[in-house]
């Protein structure tokens, strides 16, 4: 995985927190003496054995650091570390300068700081950088901060402490009310640059901002997010399935940029556009993030413009009147198993070639009509004069069609229309 993570461009490989287990410690030694382009970094207390413990497993480290933490909001500092505004602000002071008589590069995090008071938040920030500290890393420890709050926060500490200027900003946000993405990109406007961010949105209860929507919302909308980052990529989707294969944790359908479903068209508006101009439904390319291609699902909201076309690909090409007796029996089946896959869609196309073909009981036909159609041996019914696909997709990529493919339409409203 920290191979992966380095192909997909990566600054910082937090790569463990070595006094929590042996396990740990080993994974880190691993990394840092293979893993030589990113930081690699280990988590430690605002204390001295943790501090030393990882040190020893960055020892091989081309670029290591270490990252201190020390909670700070006062309902920690009560009840779980049980000590005073000033403790809190000694503890940290010193065990930054320790950590930096080891290592040049030390990054300080205030836990739960977006619950802590903002005037003690930059003391403790200020006497930690006065401490040689390289990084400040702000954590939404619990996900309670709100967008502007957040940015707010960034801003205030950005005037309120000496020297920051010379410092790198750092945000930790977690996903507690769904805010994770949102309150790193407000961050990242108010001045920080640099984002602990994971694969997936894995982390602690629900989870850490996603690496993948954060770097996909700067290139989208770079016009607002002027920001430059090493991230290749066309390298997060087969990131994203390695994790998902290392951890043995799927990623629900419908996760942006990277579920099943983020490139997915299933409702007939959507394919007809798709079907015209990829852009009229998606906002960026599936190979720009490493995903193979878009995908039109066949399901109860898919439209006739779609059904005809993979009617095409499967080499059989209607009439309307035709296509609209498939796509009834369709609707009713879709309704039925959600995807119609193309032996679903093979036998449809049998059962209603034999109904178009049997006249009704009470059906008062002229005479030439039934010599005409008697007559006629190759009907609309039949397979277009091509070769079935060798294997048969579940679903199909979406692709431009020709003008001309669609010749029965008489005009840009009705073949919207037609195709919904």
């Amino acid at each position: 995985m920290a191979h992966q993570l380095d192909r997909l461009g990566v600054d910082v490989i937090e790569a463990g927190f070595p006094i929590s287990s042996e396990g740990d410690f080993a994974a880190v030694q691993a990394i840092a003496a293979v893993i030589r382009r990113p930081i690699i970094t280990g988590l430690a207390r605002a204390c001295a054995q943790d501090i030393e413990r990882a040190w020893q497993a960055l020892g091989g480290a081309a670029r290591p650091r270490i990252h201190v933490f020390l909670a700070t909001s006062d309902i920690h500092l009560k009840y779980k570390l049980r000590i005073s505004r000033q403790r809190c602000v000694e503890q940290a002071r010193d065990a930054v300068r320790l950590a930096k008589s080891l290592c040049d590069d030390v990054e300080f995090s205030p836990e739960d700081a977006t619950r802590t008071d903002p005037a003690f938040l930059c003391e403790v920030v200020q006497a930690v950088v006065d401490a040689g500290a390289t990084t400040i890393n702000i954590p939404d420890t619990v996900g309670y901060t709100m967008p502007q709050e957040f940015a707010d926060l960034i801003t205030t500490i950005r005037r309120q402490v000496h020297g920051i200027e010379n410092v790198t900003i750092s945000v930790h946000c977690h996903n507690d009310l769904g805010l994770a993405v949102a309150n790193t990109l407000a961050a990242l406007a108010a001045g920080a640059r640099q984002v602990e961010c994971t694969i997936n949105g894995i982390g602690e209860r629900a989870g850490n901002a996603s690496l993948e929507e954060i770097v996909m919302a700067m290139h989208v909308r770079a016009d607002r997010y002027r920001y430059d980052t090493g991230i290749h990529t066309e390298q997060l989707y087969p990131t994203s399935c390695l994790l998902t294969e290392v951890t043995g944790v799927p990623v629900q359908p419908n996760k942006a940029v990277i579920g099943r479903n983020a490139f997915a068209h299933e409702a007939g508006i959507h394919q007809d556009g798709m079907l015209k101009n990829p852009l009229t439904y998606e906002i960026m390319t599936p190979k720009s993030v490493g995903v193979p291609d878009s995908t039109l699902v066949l399901g109860k909201h898919s439209g006739r413009h779609a059904l005809a076309i993979r009617c095409e690909q499967l080499g059989y090409a209607f009439e309307r009147r035709e296509l609209d007796e498939i796509y009834r029996r369709f609707v009713v089946l879709a309704d039925q198993i959600k995807h119609v896959e193309d032996h679903h869609l093979l036998e449809l196309i049998r059962k209603a070639r034999l109904a178009i073909r049997r006249p009704p009981a009470h059906a008062d036909i002229p005479p030439i009509a039934l010599a005409a159609a008697a007559g006629n041996q190759r009907t609309g019914w039949e397979p277009a004069p091509k070769q079935f696909p060798s294997v048969h997709p579940v679903e199909f990529s979406a692709r431009p069609i020709a003008r001309n493919a669609m010749a029965e339409h008489h005009c840009e409203q009705d073949d919207y229309l037609w195709g919904v």
